[in-house]
């Protein structure tokens, strides 16, 4: 490809959805990628016969990736597959209370009626005003820069401006679901969506009780293959673009010179061109690539998200009162976001997250086994104890699950292996191995995100989880979108 040379650092999710974008609009793009293959953390791997996806595991609207293939003249259905799910989590309450959410908001309602006493009209209400927020502020804030008036010169914007009297500005998230939900059990499950961009509910705005519509609105979805899969799909997009990709292949510096970009150095080679868009975490963008420049101190010093313990197992047998998604909950869950995020330390009692791909994917375990994903959330790694910290969780993470399964599980483990926050940052460059960049648990946390064009120098832009809009597969295709058209608007 002959067109102007764009430089992409890392082929995470945004990484390569921006540079499938930019080719299809006739940049020469080479995406640059210090690990072996692409995907960030959406990566796989395989324990013998058990295959895992590294990272995330939940798949929100699919509209947002098939996007990605219709702006760039393909069909999606010819690069991925993926299925809408009847069930979208087994939960299990400390009380011993628990149901399977339902992606059917009236028999959600019914079944969580049930086994916590909350009254099915209430737990409908709150749905449809969790739809309201999404309609009135989602698109504006998830999908247009912030950074940009003209960006938010429409009608979406003035529905917005008219609905702000009516939209929970001020509140924060757990205090709003106490107000309008009855039972601990369902204050707890809705105060859970706060983790879905690493915060806290007691700190974090109300106005992310809008995100419980993207799962219960719109639907939980699981690609065919797993995860993987939608980093298998865009890859192969790019390629089919005339993408460049240099893999092991870590940049050392963003070179400039009076104030606008003039290439990158790689294994200290000098190599041209006009733009440079980073899709490694804003932070070490700036520490490392840009140590010459004065950074925006007051965005990159903002409290960071939770990080996370995950083990992964392949375990012998099956469990018929588990599903794709599982939740298994502390019994005090406004102690454990303090440790988390105010102590610094892990959670006595963690909630823990159990994903398993082969309830849908029998070839990811092999006949009559599992692959357990199971993860909790932890802070970000600042020096502390993680190896005791991983022996002391695992103990922990076993009792309470042969607690709640009934069963012993030491002797079902077939194959073992665990990621911290010390390897998600060695692998990703996610400072401190925070999963979604800045933390959420400030009221005005949808504007204290990192633009996505760089002022200084010119030419820079920025995509990712740790920038505008955030973390999560859909927000960071977001963020490769916008990212892509204000590049495509610049002046070299």
């Amino acid at each position: 490809m002959s067109g102007p040379r764009v430089h992409i650092i890392g082929s995470g999710v945004a990484g390569l959805a921006c540079a499938a974008r930019l080719a299809h609009a006739g940049y020469a793009t080479t995406v640059w990628e210090a690990a072996d293959g692409a995907g960030g953390k959406l990566r796989e791997m395989w324990l013998g016969a058990y295959r895992f996806d590294r990272g995330p595991s939940l798949f929100t609207l699919p509209e947002a990736l098939d996007r990605v293939f219709e702006d760039c003249g393909k069909n999606p259905r010819d690069y991925y597959r993926y299925r809408k799910l009847d069930e979208l989590t087994h939960y299990f309450f400390a009380n011993g209370k628990r149901f399977v959410a339902h992606a059917d908001a009236a028999q959600f309602a019914a079944r969580a009626s049930e086994a916590t006493g909350e009254p099915a009209e209430r737990i409908l209400g709150y749905l449809k005003q969790s739809e309201w927020m999404y309609a009135h502020a989602g698109e504006v804030f998830l999908e247009n820069s912030l950074h940009h008036p003209r960006q938010l010169l429409n009608r979406k914007t003035l529905r917005l401006l008219g609905a702000l009297h009516r939209l929970p500005m001020l509140d924060r998230m757990a205090s709003y679901n106490s107000k309008h939900l009855q039972t601990a059990e369902m204050q707890q499950y809705f105060n859970r969506f706060a983790t879905y961009n690493g915060s806290d509910p007691h700190q974090a705005p109300a106005l992310l009780n809008l995100i419980p519509h993207l799962e219960h609105g719109k639907g939980a979805y699981l690609p065919e293959g797993g995860m993987y899969s939608i980093t298998k799909a865009l890859y192969k997009l790019c390629c089919d673009l005339g993408v460049e990709f240099q893999f092991n292949a870590p940049v050392e510096r963003i070179a400039h010179q009076n104030g606008k970009v003039t290439g990158i150095v790689s294994g200290g080679r000098f190599m041209p061109g006009k733009w440079v868009v980073s899709n490694m975490d804003v932070l070490p963008t700036y520490r490392k690539l840009l140590a010459d420049i004065k950074p925006p101190e007051k965005l990159l010093t903002q409290e960071k998200s939770s990080s996370a313990i995950i083990f992964y197992w392949g375990i012998k047998g099956t469990f018929s009162e588990l599903g794709l998604h599982n939740i298994f909950f502390s019994s005090d869950y406004k102690k454990e976001f303090q440790q988390i995020f105010r102590e610094q330390v892990i959670a006595d009692d963690p909630t823990i997250y159990l994903n398993i791909t082969s309830k849908y994917e029998a070839a990811d375990a092999p006949a009559g086994s599992e692959n357990w994903f199971v993860m909790v959330n932890t802070p970000p790694n600042r020096g502390q104890d993680w190896e005791q910290w991983i022996r002391q969780t695992r103990e922990r993470v076993i009792g309470r699950l042969e607690e709640q399964l009934n069963t012993p599980l030491t002797g079902r483990i077939e194959h073992e292996d665990v990621m911290d926050p010390r390897e998600i940052e060695r692998r990703t460059s996610s400072f401190g191995g925070s999963l979604y960049g800045n933390s959420s648990n400030n009221r005005w946390a949808a504007f204290l995100r990192h633009r996505n064009d760089v002022l200084k120098p010119r030419g820079l832009f920025v995509c990712g989880g740790s920038v505008h809009p955030g973390g999560g597969v859909p927000l960071c295709l977001h963020s490769a979108r916008i990212t892509a058209g204000l590049l495509m608007k610049s002046k070299p």
